[in-house]
């Protein structure tokens, strides 16, 4: 472990800056929540061969004198938040170096300055709102556009007894080698089906989910070297008429993971932006990066 359980109160390294080494950091603020970020991240942090970090941010609160009081049960929480994650991914039994980190200051600049050494961001779908007392939105979304390298937001979703696959969203841009590059990872890495989805829209009703088969042939051809180069990965070419948030409603029960381009088109406020703009039906996970980020 990085550090040991200790007093927390007196410690001094709260105040440290993030540790310059790689690792996959988690972002853990007491929620069931981050604590699920924590578990679904430890594999990501044993294939690459790096530490798992997690790191508790302490928010200030106002500007004035410090309040002893305050400060003692935010430390308070702060241990207690850090030992549950800890029992929870060392109950899960796997080879992974775990550190923690305990820092002061804005979550989302901290968890910013975090990202310049880490090789993944992970938090959960409604974390960081105990640290700063919102909704995840405006922190997911200052993550995904500016974190120095790709960010997972972990979801909660139904399990059922398909396959639960890997999507990947591809369009003509350059990000996309990187994202079915970090599409191609995670599904080896999870054991799972990829889909491979390219998209678009006509006035035709969107629901109606019409296969373009110029467009999927054309992916299908694509995908031929990947194929080759990843004879252990079960690729799924769709091309459908209408946007991926509309997949993904259709097949909320099979997938586990979306992979984006942070500069997909329409942006990433429909996945990211708000609580709301993710329909509760949409379960999956999302992992955001861009071809010049670490993977």
């Amino acid at each position: 472990m990085n550090r040991q359980l200790g007093d927390f109160q007196e410690s001094a390294e709260m105040y440290k800056s993030a540790s310059p080494s790689s690792a996959v950091v988690v972002g853990i603020d007491g929620s069931q929540w981050s604590v699920n970020a924590a578990l679904w991240a430890i594999d990501e942090a044993v294939s690459r061969d790096v530490p798992l970090r997690l790191l508790y941010v302490v928010a200030p609160r106002g500007h004035g004198p410090v309040d002893p009081e305050q400060e003692a049960r935010d430390l308070a929480c702060a241990d207690v938040s850090v030992r549950r994650t800890l029992v929870a991914v060392e109950s899960a039994d796997k080879p992974v170096k775990i550190e923690w980190e305990v820092l002061q200051g804005q979550p989302a600049r901290v968890l910013l300055n975090a990202t310049r050494s880490a090789d993944l961001l992970c938090m959960g779908s409604l974390g960081i709102a105990h640290a700063t007392g919102s909704r995840l939105g405006s922190t997911a979304a200052t993550l995904a556009t500016s974190a120095l390298c790709p960010v997972a937001i972990v979801r909660n979703g139904s399990w059922s007894t398909r396959p639960r696959h890997v999507v990947v969203e591809v369009d003509e841009s350059p990000d996309s080698v990187n994202v079915l590059d970090a599409g191609i990872n995670e599904a080896r890495l999870r054991g799972a089906p990829l889909t491979v989805l390219a998209t678009w829209q006509t006035n035709l009703d969107v629901h109606e989910h019409i296969p373009d088969e110029k467009t999927l042939a054309r992916l299908d051809k694509r995908l031929a070297r990947h194929r080759l180069a990843n004879p252990d990965i079960e690729f799924n070419p769709v091309a459908v008429n209408g946007s991926t948030m509309n997949y993904l409603e259709r097949h909320a029960d099979s997938i586990q993971l979306l992979v984006i381009s942070r500069h997909r088109r329409p942006g990433l406020g429909e996945i990211v932006g708000t609580a709301r703009a993710v329909p509760g039906q949409v379960n999956c996970s999302v992992l955001i990066c861009q071809h010049n980020q670490r993977l």
